[in-house]
């Protein structure tokens, strides 16, 4: 037993331990683990360094290796547990064969033999395996994963032939990256919808080929998505795609089918703010306020949009642009209160300008306020109505912005921005033109069929009765998800070919299913709606909603859960391009004047381009002021941040108390925690209680408690 030991002071002292039993004697420290029976015997569970706890299961390593080495090249694996800094805890194989073994095809030949959680999501080939002095597997000196990562960059496939090369730089330009291996998985990079839709949008561009957004996920590499397009070429579907030109500015201009829909209710609520879209910066460090109010009225002068109004003409509303305008920027010092007393003040005065309203025929339809806390922190406020902006804009704004205030801050001329090939108003005209005939028909016939026939209205249980009118009194609440549990979340998405997104939409319609007993389910999703080069670009009301329908019956695991919602999103991004208004308007549901007529609850995940963080002399962070509205009956918005995903639940407080929310809050994350730990478990086995919750039950005695009730 000793052999291997001599002469190894530290491991010897590690494993033959003083006899706590007998004084003067030392015990051999096997590795074994057992555990006590009432009967007093000892049942043996299995070795302390190969079983460990891994996604919530109780794994034997032994085992899973035992699965690999069933593969008929494989001669030697071992399976251990690597820590890493971004995904958290990873189980990796390494294992000894003649030729490395594709990756995707070890994982399909273990998944059938071990449950899913179980599946290393690691596979690393080993010329041999090294070993101790006493022959076992030195795992010390296995390679981490860091190491791993850095050997597949060093062979990782360059692009072969001009189409692969084409798209691999597209990629890399989407993607943020210096180089594209041609095998790599698109979304394993880091990608996600709405990266795949600008991938779209530049393959249409430079190379005319209209590939569509299910391609992107069915064709998830460089080298997958080149084979497509150079079949279309082969085939005679390359093409012109039809573009987005400039119209003239005289004459009527029309209104975008979106911002119709807003000056339609804008006119049933012609002092509502609800559809005030809220900005701001906090600014610290040395700020030139001249210079900042020119760059401010640089971007109002570049962005047409900003300079639009909407007033009535014959009983219609037009797009009037007005040739120039000049934006007063509001300056407003708070220097002079106590330290404590500035921020206060600052959140209600962005509250104020939040909550007040526009005269949608009198332009301009954006304010901009600047706060001064000290003299070396400052707080931008942008309030806009959302008929002329949204999330994306808001980005496109704050970069415009900080180019041109870096430029005049130096005294130079405005800094050379690509010139904008269209204006909003070039893009309103455009699709009234295109989105008729067969185009509008085959978007048409697509939500009849997701959206035809009953509807289901979301009855999730309330703390008071519905009113007769719908309200818009809001509040928001924020949740925090650990990076580590966003990290098992990325990498469920990445092996089940789906999107972060798809994977938190179906988490949140099963909270939706227990909460309100129902099994189908719509929820509306915000999309950027910016398929083309020209639109990226542009300050301007793009975001269209889709309706994304499911049913979350309890009997299906979360896995084919996640099928149906892959599917139906993806449904849905094909056909993005008609407005949901014209959904609505072609439909014709019954539009009660107390909720939503499709959905009553919104879910979003936020991955539109960042704006900079930082100027010279300057560094900039998001300040978003609280409204006090909300837009429709709940509504969950997450992001993602380097530390983790962040969540803002929004919701209308004349049907929802705080304590009501705070609890789905901790529901929520306690459920993703089950999804990432047991993903192939039944819907319905999936508990959402909380810590403190489930202590409490433990210690309730339901015996005791079901005698106190008489049914």
């Amino acid at each position: 037993m000793a052999e291997g030991y001599w002469g190894r002071e530290e491991l010897s002292k590690e494993k033959f331990i003083e006899n706590p039993f007998k004084e003067g004697e030392r015990i051999y420290r096997s590795g074994d683990v057992g555990r006590w029976l009432r009967e007093g015997e000892v049942e043996y569970i299995g070795r302390r360094d190969e079983q460990v706890k891994y996604h919530g299961h109780r794994v034997e390593l032994g085992e899973i290796a035992a699965a690999v080495k069933e593969h008929g090249e494989v001669r030697e694996a071992v399976v251990m547990i690597r820590k890493e800094k971004e995904l958290g805890e990873v189980m990796v194989c390494y294992y000894v064969s003649r030729e490395e073994i594709e990756s995707g095809e070890l994982r399909e030949f273990v998944k059938e033999r071990v449950i899913e959680e179980t599946v290393p999501g690691m596979y690393v080939h080993m010329k041999r395996m090294p070993l101790t002095l006493n022959g076992k597997v030195d795992v010390r000196v296995l390679p981490g994963i860091e190491e791993v990562r850095g050997r597949k960059k060093e062979r990782y496939e360059e692009a072969r032939g001009p189409v692969e090369e084409v798209i691999a730089g597209i990629w890399g330009e989407v993607l943020g990256l210096e180089r594209v291996g041609v095998t790599e998985s698109f979304f394993e990079m880091g990608g996600h919808s709405l990266l795949a839709t600008q991938v779209v949008s530049r393959v249409r561009e430079v190379m005319k080929v209209e590939i569509g957004l299910r391609k992107m996920f069915e064709k998830a590499t460089v080298r997958g998505l080149a084979e497509e397009v150079e079949r279309q070429m082969r085939e005679g579907e390359r093409g012109e795609v039809e573009g987005i030109e400039r119209v003239s500015r005289e004459g009527e201009l029309p209104l975008s089918f979106a911002q119709q829909r807003l000056w339609f209710l804008n006119q049933l609520e012609p002092e509502s703010p609800v559809y005030n879209v809220s900005a701001g910066v906090r600014l610290i460090g040395k700020l030139d306020v001249a210079a900042l109010e020119q760059a401010v009225n640089k971007v109002v002068s570049r962005h047409e949009v900003l300079r639009t109004s909407f007033p009535t003409i014959k009983g219609r509303p037009v797009q009037m642009i007005a040739p120039d305008l000049k934006l007063e920027i509001s300056f407003i010092d708070l220097n002079h209160l106590d330290e404590s007393e500035r921020e206060e003040q600052a959140h209600h005065i962005a509250v104020e300008e939040a909550r007040t309203p526009y005269d949608l025929s009198k332009g301009p339809l954006v304010r901009a306020t600047l706060l001064k806390l000290d003299e070396h922190h400052h707080i931008m406020l942008f309030i806009m109505h959302h008929i002329i902006s949204d999330g994306w804009s808001i980005g496109v704004l704050v970069r415009d912005v900080a180019a041109f205030y870096e430029s005049f801050r130096r005294g130079q001329p405005a800094a050379l921005l690509p010139e904008l090939p269209i204006q909003y108003a070039d893009f309103a005209v455009w699709q009234r033109q295109w989105l008729q005939g067969e185009v509008l028909e085959s978007q048409i016939k697509y939500w009849e069929k997701q959206l035809g026939g009953d509807l289901p209205v979301l009855r999730l249980p309330t703390d008071r009765p519905r009113g007769f009118v719908e309200t818009h009194r809001g509040a928001k609440q924020t949740l925090h998800l650990p990076k580590d549990l966003s990290d098992r979340l990325k990498t469920l998405a990445g092996r089940e070919e789906a999107t972060l997104f798809m994977v938190l939409l179906a988490a949140f319609q099963i909270l939706l299913q227990r909460y309100s007993g129902q099994d189908d389910i719509i929820v509306g999703s915000p999309i950027a709606n910016r398929n083309r080069v020209e639109l990226e670009n542009l300050v301007g009301f793009f975001v269209n909603m889709l309706a994304l329908r499911c049913k979350p019956s309890g009997t299906r695991s979360f896995e084919e859960l996640l099928v149906q919602v892959r599917e139906a999103t993806i449904g849905a991004y094909v056909h993005q391009d008609i407005p949901f208004e014209k959904i609505v308007e072609h439909l014709q549901p019954e539009r009660p004047i107390n909720h939503h007529p499709i959905y009553q609850v919104i879910f979003a995940l936020q991955n539109v381009p960042a704006p900079p963080s930082g100027l010279t002399d300057l560094t900039m962070s998001d300040y978003v002021p609280e409204s006090g509205t909300a837009k429709i009956d709940l509504m969950l918005t997450m992001y993602e941040t380097e530390r983790g995903l962040n969540g803002a639940w929004e919701y209308n407080t004349d049907l929802f108390d705080d304590l009501t929310v705070s609890q789905m809050l901790k529901h929520f994350e306690a459920l993703l925690r089950r999804i990432v730990a047991e993903p192939s478990a039944p819907i319905n086995k999936l508990g959402m209680l909380s810590e403190e919750e489930e202590l409490l039950l433990e210690a309730v005695d339901l015996e005791e408690l079901n005698q106190s009730f008489s049914f």
